[in-house]
């Protein structure tokens, strides 16, 4: 198994080397626009049974935007289950023979993490105004503003460490009781990669959610 630190070449757009993660991550991106498309044209009064699955998902994503964020889901409802979705996706691929998930990769996880830093910037903005938001590094004091600023950068960094270790770590797992145990007895941790998989897709859109709030919320203090 390669380092989670080393980029695998697949093939070059002259140039431009890509990746076996970078590929896997655009596969992803092509299949889940491709779903949402046909999820869309089919959309009835009357819901069909897939219709009805998704319904429940954007339904738990606004619940949980509500629970979390206390506003209306409606301006966050496509980032955070965007995000949430293929993150999952992204940590279920490792169930298929031969693909390493693209989170377990340091580069994938430090896009999310920087998409989840643009965000805030851009949610926190669009509340109160560019002037507000840079207000808010001053506060309580103007002395804060390094530690707020150096904060937003932990924080970010802190979303990135958190996915890629623990997808990472099931993976390594995974394929070590694989390589010694035989095909049948890893079929257990399979089962708790799934759940693993869907609890830290869960966990980074709720830190996601939590950092967008903070600066919503003092954009309107």
């Amino acid at each position: 198994m390669n380092s989670p630190l080393d980029s695998s070449v697949l093939f070059t757009v002259g140039p431009v080397p890509i990746s076996t993660s970078v590929a896997t991550v655009w596969a992803i991106m092509v299949i889940l626009s491709i779903v949402a498309v046909v999820v869309r044209r089919g959309l009835a009064l009357v819901p069909s049974t897939t219709q009805a699955l998704f319904e429940l998902v954007v339904d738990a994503v606004d619940s949980q935007i509500r629970a979390t964020m206390r506003v209306d889901p409606a301006p966050y409802r496509a980032f955070i289950g965007s995000l949430f979705v293929f993150i999952l996706v992204c940590n279920w691929s490792a169930l298929v023979p031969g693909m390493e998930p693209p989170t377990a990769n340091l580069a994938t996880d430090a896009a999310l993490a920087l998409l989840v830093f643009v965000a805030v910037i851009w949610f926190g903005v669009r509340a109160g105004g560019v002037r507000d938001f840079l207000a808010t590094f001053a506060s309580p004091s103007p002395v804060m503003i390094p530690l707020n600023f150096i904060e937003s950068l932990t924080r970010t960094f802190s979303l990135l460490v958190r996915l890629f270790g623990n997808v990472m770590s099931g993976v390594y797992v995974i394929g070590i009781v694989l390589s010694l145990a035989g095909l049948l007895v890893p079929i257990p941790l399979m089962a708790l990669e799934l759940l693993t998989g869907a609890v830290q897709a869960y966990i980074f859109a709720v830190l996601a959610m939590v950092f967008i709030a903070g600066a919503i919320e003092r954009d309107k203090t």
